[in-house]
């Protein structure tokens, strides 16, 4: 049976659950339609990460990894930058990250000191789709390339972890999109790169043999 998904739209009410993709067999192909249009307009690359909200990111964690989805790295902390349509904030909060079928899952619980995802939560805690994430070797040039044409930062912010350092920013393209469009570069000691399956995977399973869930940064 095919499956016509629709985008997730804040402004109707409309969610997109994680649920609906997973029921097509090729998360990629399932994906590939999401903002087609918007990512033809601007020549996006390929999707890299869907972004998930979710209630709880541990136990979220848990119920897809029972459903074949490898294990997630779990991240407390805080952003070393937030900046929330130009306002500076500190919020913390928990993210877990895992590649199913060559798409990275990110999922997100809501922030203290932030509102950003709380949005998109479904109240029988479903992971919605908040967002798609785009690799790219420089954030602000590409968010400059929207703003340009109108569509503006919603959130710039950046994490860092000793040598690892991940530049990103959240667009404001909903209304047009159907989804938030996020720009992402990871860094390790300055140099761009793609951390692999394999890595999150390991360092996953690390922190599982310390007898812990989630790696505070």
């Amino acid at each position: 049976m095919e499956i016509k998904l629709r985008p997730s739209s804040v402004s109707t009410g409309r969610m997109l659950l994680l649920e609906e993709i997973l029921k097509i067999a090729d998360l990629a192909s399932a994906t590939a339609e999401l903002a087609a249009g918007f990512r033809a307009r601007f020549g996006l690359p390929p999707l890299y990460e869907l972004g998930l909200v979710v209630p709880d990111a541990e136990r979220a964690a848990g119920d897809l990894e029972a459903q074949g989805v490898r294990r997630f790295l779990i991240l407390a902390g805080r952003p070393v930058l937030w900046r929330d349509r130009g306002e500076d904030g500190s919020p913390q909060g928990k993210m877990g990250l895992a590649f199913h079928q060559g798409v990275e899952l990110e999922l997100l619980e809501p922030m203290q000191g932030s509102d950003f995802y709380n949005q998109s939560i479904d109240p029988e805690g479903r992971p919605v789709v908040h967002h798609l994430g785009f690799l790219v070797d420089d954030v602000d040039e590409w968010a400059g390339k929207l703003a340009i044409a109108g569509f503006p930062v919603w959130v710039r912010g950046r994490l860092q972890l000793g040598p690892l350092r991940c530049e990103f920013a959240y667009m404001d393209t909903v209304a047009d999109a159907g989804l938030i469009v996020e720009f992402i570069d990871w860094r390790l000691f300055g140099r761009a790169f793609g951390p692999p399956a394999g890595l999150l995977g390991g360092l996953a399973h690390l922190v599982k043999w310390s007898g812990r869930r989630s790696l505070s940064v």
